[in-house]
């Protein structure tokens, strides 16, 4: 899940507490080029309010002109654009795409209230869950994840909707291709926690990010780091990446990755495994030189090497397949 869907339970949220029913409508599959992608979110009101993201655009207007005409009155039901040419040319889809939505009007009540709040919680890391859906009888359960793969799971007339944390990004210290990597990974909408003790990184913190005064190793010791998180070490100080990533390959962070040549990668392996006594297979979890092999010199082409990395492992492809 991503920042941007965080944000549209959060909405949901509020509007229930404020007595409005609304539309709360989820991607459930997409057939060629589609821009959001299976378990992405849209919550609406019907007087044309929204917060979240279908298409980019061209869905969006469709489905708020449904409301406007007081359709989509059910509690659960699957509506498809840009079955027809008619509508993929209408609707603008590009590359002949098919979105397949799962909308839900829900009427503000201490049931729904309570479901979306827990929602939120596994958004924000607490917890992993399963979001099961009754499509004919419009009713909503939650259960523990059973940690597939798939986000999205259609049987017969349920649906389940994999629900979890929203990708996080530790910066385990600030440095100018800290930084940078910051404003991307916000950009992508990533949740950016930035970890650094000293006093002269506290002034001028990265825009939208959230500071924390504190040895990055204290941070992910304390159990902030849960399976969409990502730890990145661009600091060049030993002192703070070494004992970020003795934490962190402790940790069931999905990316954890070093910021060197691949001699100062090596001189770094071998220090851990020595000082650090850490095994190689917790070695061997630390990307070592961090990111992809683009030429880049700069911080922010560093930088942007970095989050692409990230992305690659987190969306499961390997480097033979870019």
């Amino acid at each position: 899940m991503r920042q941007l869907d965080l944000q549209v339970v959060h909405t949901a949220l509020q509007w229930v507490r404020e007595g409005h029913a609304l539309w709360l409508c989820t991607v459930l599959s997409t057939y060629g080029s589609a821009p959001r992608a299976p378990g992405a979110m849209l919550v609406a009101r019907g007087d044309g309010q929204f917060v979240g993201s279908l298409s980019g655009g061209c869905v969006e207007e469709a489905f708020l002109g449904s409301l406007a005409n007081g359709e989509l009155r059910a509690p659960t039901q699957i509506v498809r654009y840009g079955e027809s040419d008619d509508e993929r040319q209408r609707l603008r889809l590009p590359c002949g795409g098919v979105l397949q939505v799962l909308v839900e009007y829900r009427l503000p009540d201490e049931a729904w209230a309570g479901h979306l709040q827990d929602l939120y919680d596994a958004l924000l890391g607490q917890r992993r869950l399963m979001r099961e859906l009754d499509l004919t009888s419009g009713t909503f359960t939650l259960a523990a994840d059973d940690r597939g793969s798939e986000v999205v799971q259609m049987l017969n007339e349920r649906v389940r909707l994999r629900v979890g944390p929203a990708l996080r990004l530790i910066l385990a210290g600030l440095s100018p291709v800290a930084e940078y990597c910051a404003s991307f990974a916000r950009a992508i909408g990533c949740e950016v926690i930035a970890c650094d003790p000293r006093e002269e990184m506290q002034r001028h913190p990265p825009e939208g990010v959230q500071m924390h005064p504190v040895l990055p190793s204290e941070f992910i010791a304390a159990g902030h780091c849960h399976e969409a998180t990502a730890v990145v070490a661009l600091t060049h100080d030993p002192r703070i990446d070494d004992l970020a990533l003795m934490e962190a390959v402790r940790s069931p962070a999905f990316y954890i990755g070093a910021m060197g040549s691949r001699q100062t990668s090596s001189r770094r392996a071998e220090r851990l495994s020595r000082v650090g006594g850490l095994s190689s297979q917790q070695i061997a979890r630390i990307h070592m030189p961090i990111g992809l092999d683009l030429g880049s010199k700069t911080p922010a082409e560093i930088a942007l090497s970095v989050v692409a990395d990230v992305l690659r492992v987190y969306h499961g492809k390997s480097r033979d397949a870019l």
